[in-house]
């Protein structure tokens, strides 16, 4: 048997799993069980929906191609409401502009299809590790101090940002992605630090997907003329900060 994050806690973890594949389903179904994790399955994302709300799972696992509501569709109702249930996407699709697709809908992580069964399990593993660190460092919702940075500032628990009075309109990863820079303002962040803690994935070295959403946020807190926060560090990473002149 696997290791397991929560051998000491007083029930098992429940998790959530959407699947529209009886044989697949049935098969995690009975895997996870063995894990010890308690499963409500459903086979489609209305189901899925319901069940969250019915009972406040500690995993979301999701197919992305199911009838009725598909997981993308869950995955974006579920962050729009703010539940910030850790959430694991199952797809046949590979390509990244599809993961990107997935992880921009809010999931904290992304895992084609096909997939060794101790793989699946050992990301849920980190992702229940995360949760927890998370929780006991106060981060995302759990947190209720603003960040401020010169003019900008965030909440992070009403999660809005501002550029002096102006509100700035910025999406689930664009906000967590400023949220990690402010909190470690001052600091230069490596790519691959920044890749895992926003999306739990490194796309490698080739990726411009970080650079496209550091454009985002440069964009959005300098519509109004402001000064750059958001400064590139050649060849490292990125940090927020001032520039004194």
């Amino acid at each position: 048997m696997s290791e397991r994050v929560f051998e000491r806690a007083s029930s098992p973890p429940v998790v959530v799993l959407a699947e529209d594949d009886r044989a697949v389903r049935e098969s995690l179904v009975r895997a996870l069980g063995l894990e010890g994790y308690r499963i409500v399955a459903s086979s489609n994302g209305a189901e899925a929906l319901e069940a969250v709300g019915r009972v406040t799972p500690d995993l979301v696992v999701l197919d992305v191609s199911m009838p009725i509501v598909d997981g993308l569709t869950v995955c974006k109702v579920l962050r729009a409401e703010g539940n910030r249930v850790p959430i694991l996407m199952l797809t046949a699709r590979t390509e990244t502009r599809d993961r990107v697709a997935g992880l921009d809908a809010g999931a904290d992580d992304y895992l084609p299809k096909p997939f060794e069964l101790d793989e699946l399990l050992a990301r849920l593993r980190a992702l229940l590790r995360r949760s927890i660190v998370d929780a006991a460092a106060g981060w995302g919702a759990g947190s209720t101090d603003e960040l401020i940075l010169a003019d900008l500032r965030l909440d992070p628990a009403a999660r809005q940002a501002w550029r002096g009075e102006r509100p700035l309109e910025l999406t689930k990863t664009e906000f967590d992605l400023l949220e990690l820079l402010v909190r470690n303002r001052g600091v230069v962040l490596d790519h691959t630090t920044i890749y895992e803690r926003i999306w739990h994935y490194d796309f490698g070295p080739d990726s411009k997907n970080l650079a496209v959403y550091i454009g985002y946020l440069r964009r959005k807190t300098e519509s109004g003329g402001e000064e750059r926060l958001i400064q590139t560090v050649r060849g490292v990473g990125y940090a927020a900060r001032e520039v004194l002149t």
